[in-house]
């Protein structure tokens, strides 16, 4: 499964374009969904340096990126195509309701 995740309210704090405090379970979570085997990309508003500190931060806490901001490694945006990213599942602090708890969020993507 491919899992589009945004970076800040969810897996940290808003505070742009500083980076947040973490938020609690975000990081156990992505890990135990990378290491069952889904794609994680982050979708993200951040661009440049910005982005860079975001990628550096998943990275750093040991999330493995498929691709940043794209459907698939190396996917070029242009006018041509779509900034929409193709995921099965988006966790965004911006749905319909907020974020879930990581703790359920993990729960309706593992079955646990």
């Amino acid at each position: 499964m491919t899992i589009a995740v945004d970076f800040d309210g969810t897996i940290v704090e808003h505070q742009y374009p500083r980076i947040g405090k973490p938020i609690e379970g975000a990081i156990p979570a992505l890990l135990k969904f990378q290491e069952a085997g889904h794609r994680l990309i982050l979708w993200t508003y951040r661009n440049g340096s910005t982005l860079e500190d975001a990628v550096n931060y998943c990275e750093d806490n040991g999330i493995n990126l498929y691709a940043v901001n794209a459907s698939s490694p190396g996917e070029v945006i242009t006018e041509s195509n779509s900034r929409l990213i193709k995921a099965d599942v988006f966790i965004d602090d911006r749905n319909v309701g907020g974020l879930l708890p990581w703790a359920e969020v993990e729960s309706h993507i593992l079955g646990s």
